[in-house]
């Protein structure tokens, strides 16, 4: 079932009022089993024995020094282990059930003893080794982020975008009020005479995708001896809080098709969306579609929804009500700010992503180290308020992109079913934003009359380490199986299976993919656009580097 079939987990169900209720046996159960590990431990503690803690929060020596300390450590585990244990035992909707969860799981998280100064025996023997100075540190960075609105997670000084980060070379070729076109220069004698668009995620800057020469994707696939070309959307400000979700896609993802079939020559190009970005060119390849035009040669998605049933944990932040405020806040017109955003991704992932930061940063007093990938998750962008409502309702909330004739675009009706293209899909294992099985479901939706033409590879680690893994570094691995599965997660499963597993970076496998599609080899040429679409500036441009105000 999904969320548009399924009534006990209706986004409307969801925002009723519901009381909680635990079935008495069960209830019983757990409390004598708390009562019974609670007494062991407190037993322990009067005998000054050091029960075993094994949660890395705790792995300093000094969580180990007293039986007070260790004490601490275990019965805030045993204590969040029960707590979770009842919510789990709540007897309500699944939906609801998944709040219940999410909020116990931020205030356990919260409520460490390793968040705390008087209750982290690390920072405390800390102070005393530096003789007061990881304090004062570590109240300096507190008051730094403070001004910033956001937990400092990398030294941000490290990096500049233009300088050390984005600074793969190309031009920008074309801009609108939407965003600027990127076309990279050739690395190579000759390449392939089909062109490669790649479409970043607006709710970030496109950067991720080019970091440093060494963990480039960009950069990768120009050495590949592709001409590659990437849109850089603009950080949303005042001027265009009224744009919608149609003026994405229109004057956004086709226009960048239609100027990099002009610059290259070419009919039929190569595109790549990327998480949001990929959801966005769906899109567009379906308008074209309704209007009978196929402007691709192969399609690759990475860590993309095209079938919103099941949206992970994000789905906490998504019901009939939270989106009918949003709506009636920014609309008509407005700004969805991108701290917000950065506040609830990080909020999914609490213990890594925010009081590993508040124990070494302000507790610790030590500096945030360097790390690409953390500086750009910090450059936030805005998004206009029509665009992301209709996203939000259409996406995450009714989950209508599947379904035929639900909804319009341009005034089209559209149907993702008729995008007809060899198409490379991918997925994160560990993602914790795009669920694995819900890229796999793309293979259900896109090609419906030739399934044979979809490729699923799922990579290991999460969202953004997946995508961004090198084949420089040899690290990680991933699973292929063209044999394939259909309908549900149960097939996603089935496909798993019968996967055989890979040691080292994707990379090269889409390499290989995207090569078969790309026509054949031209001399390449060094000069940048063409008499329409001259060069306008350097890459990165402007865009990209606005900061979210």
């Amino acid at each position: 079932m999904n969320k548009t079939d399924a009534p006990e987990s209706s986004a409307s169900d969801a925002s009723m009022h519901i009381d909680p209720v635990i079935d008495p046996a069960i209830a019983a159960e757990l409390q004598g089993r708390y009562a019974q590990e609670f007494s062991t431990l407190w037993q322990q503690m009067l005998t000054a024995q050091v029960p075993a803690v094994t949660d890395r929060r705790f792995a300093n020596p000094a969580w180990q020094s007293s039986s007070l300390h260790a004490f601490n450590a275990a019965a805030y585990l045993l204590n969040g282990k029960y707590l979770a244990a009842m919510a789990d035992a709540m007897q309500v909707p699944p939906k609801a059930k998944q709040k219940i969860r999410f909020a116990v799981e931020q205030m356990v998280n919260a409520m460490s003893p390793a968040n705390f100064l008087f209750s982290n025996p690390e920072a405390q023997q800390k102070i005393i080794e530096t003789k007061g100075e990881s304090l004062t540190t570590g109240l300096k960075h507190l008051f730094e982020d403070i001004q910033k609105g956001r937990i400092s997670q990398s030294d941000e000084s490290a990096f500049e975008v233009g300088r050390n980060v984005a600074i793969t070379e190309g031009a920008v070729v074309y801009e609108n009020e939407l965003f600027q076109l990127l076309q990279y220069s050739p690395l190579t004698p000759t390449v392939y005479e089909r062109p490669l668009l790649l479409v970043p995620p607006c709710i970030n800057k496109y950067y991720i995708l080019d970091l440093q020469p060494h963990n480039s994707f960009v950069r990768y696939a120009v050495e590949q001896g592709h001409t590659v070309f990437l849109i850089s959307w603009r950080n949303a400000d005042a001027s265009i809080a009224g744009a919608t979700w149609d003026d994405y896609i229109e004057t956004g993802v086709l226009k960048a098709i239609a100027v990099a079939q002009s610059v290259s020559s070419q009919e039929k190009i190569n595109v790549l969306g990327f998480c949001v970005g990929g959801t966005m060119l769906t899109n567009a390849l379906a308008l074209a579609c309704a209007r009978g035009d196929k402007p691709i040669a192969s399609l690759t998605l990475l860590t993309t929804f095209i079938d919103f049933s099941d949206t992970g944990m994000l789905d906490v932040y998504i019901d009939e009500e939270k989106v009918k405020e949003t709506e009636q806040a920014i609309g008509q017109g407005g700004l969805m700010k991108g701290l917000d955003f950065n506040a609830a991704f990080a909020s999914l992932r609490s213990n890594e992503l925010i009081w590993s930061y508040v124990t070494s940063h302000y507790l610790k007093g030590e500096n945030p180290a360097p790390f690409d990938m953390l500086y750009w998750n910090a450059d936030s962008t805005n998004l206009p308020g029509p665009m992301y409502c209709w996203y939000l309702r259409n996406t995450y909330l009714e989950n209508n992109l599947k379904q035929f004739g639900k909804f319009k675009l341009a005034g089209k009706k559209i149907d993702f079913g008729k995008i007809d293209a060899p198409s490379f899909i991918y997925g994160s294992r560990d993602d914790h934003i795009v669920p694995w099985t819900s890229a796999y479901a793309s293979t259900n939706i896109l090609n419906r009359k030739k399934p044979q033409q979809n490729h699923f590879v799922l990579g290991a680690s999460g969202h953004i380490a997946g995508v961004i893994n090198p084949p420089g570094k040899n690290k990680r691995h991933y699973w292929i199986n063209d044999k394939p599965a259909t309908k549900n997660d149960a097939d996603a499963l089935t496909w798993l299976a019968d996967a055989t597993e890979v040691s080292g970076s994707w990379w090269p496998a889409w390499a290989e993919f995207l090569a078969q599609h790309s026509g054949k080899k031209i001399k390449a040429r060094r000069n940048l656009g063409n008499a329409e679409f001259k060069a306008i500036e350097a890459a990165p441009g402007r865009y990209v580097k606005v900061k979210a105000s």
